[in-house]
């Protein structure tokens, strides 16, 4: 049997990485993306595309039921990847901005694994992967909105995890530190956007927010390519008993030991040095 999955996400880094390398490893992909030039280019490289956008529930009910009617209502496996960094202080993020941040990378997220889930329970199989962090068990300054998706995310899928035991549903997270993709650039529109740098008490640390991320080349020590996250779902996707979380790059095992090991205070003393070098 050709194994199925719906990726979302799939215009450029991770994404399309997973998306190419599982088609290259003969599953049947379907790659979707918001925009439609990306579906479009996605189309000219032979994949299954169609539009996917997290923020619009009537797109999301769409790609799902058309990958579903492509497939006469299988589907393996989902991979939830599509979303955005927005950077800022926790005491400059108004409503709205949290709002877009919880949409896409939560929301979006949780409604489309709510439609896999009851397909997956009727056919007696499934592998859920979520795409979330290293920012999803521990915070960074300046990373708030980010930080409190990805802890979202990690919440529903612990306990998801939880209910659909002994379904032969499984549930796994991916846990990147800094991977190369265009993530930076998407930050620094939504800074722009959702973020009055001129006016907050942070701005002169904005400046260093924005150098940062306009820097090319790796901001941080240890960036790995996107087929370091790959080689995770390749495993959530085969094994036959897949772990609950899978760490990606040297900061996530380093910061998933000290959270470990150190207290509470310790570790906020090393994440604010961390968070304001890079």
């Amino acid at each position: 049997m050709t194994k199925t999955i719906l990726i979302t996400g799939c215009s450029s880094g991770i994404g399309y990485c997973v998306a190419k390398g599982l088609r290259e490893r003969g599953y049947r992909v379907f790659a979707t993306a918001r925009k439609r030039d990306s579906v479009e280019s996605l189309l000219t490289e032979g994949f299954e595309s169609f539009r996917l956008d997290l923020n619009d529930s009537n797109s999301i009910h769409f790609a799902f039921e058309e990958t579903l009617r492509r497939t006469g209502g299988e589907l393996y496996a989902l991979f939830n990847n599509g979303a955005f960094g927005l950077p800022g202080a926790v005491e400059d993020l108004h409503r709205d901005a949290l709002r877009a941040q919880f949409e896409t990378n939560v929301f979006g997220w949780q409604e489309l694994t709510n439609l896999a889930v009851p397909v997956m329970r009727k056919q007696g199989y499934g592998r859920i992967i979520q795409n979330s962090s290293v920012l999803g068990f521990v915070a960074l300054p300046f990373r708030g909105a980010y930080n409190a998706s990805k802890y979202a995310i990690e919440g529903l899928s612990d306990t998801l995890r939880l209910e659909l035991r002994g379904s032969n549903v499984y549930v796994s997270l991916i846990e990147p530190g800094p991977i190369a993709s265009k993530f930076r650039a998407n930050a620094v529109e939504a800074l722009a956007k959702y973020i009055d740098i001129e006016n907050s008490f942070h701005r002169e640390k904005y400046q260093g927010v924005l150098a940062r991320l306009n820097k090319p080349g790796p901001v941080v020590p240890f960036t790995l390519p996107p087929e370091a996250v790959l080689k995770r779902v390749i495993h959530a996707l085969e094994a036959e008993n897949p772990k609950p979380r899978y760490y990606v790059t040297v900061p996530t095992y380093l910061f998933g030991f000290l959270k470990r090991i150190l207290s509470t205070r310790a570790l906020d003393v090393l994440l604010a040095k961390s968070g304001n070098s890079n």
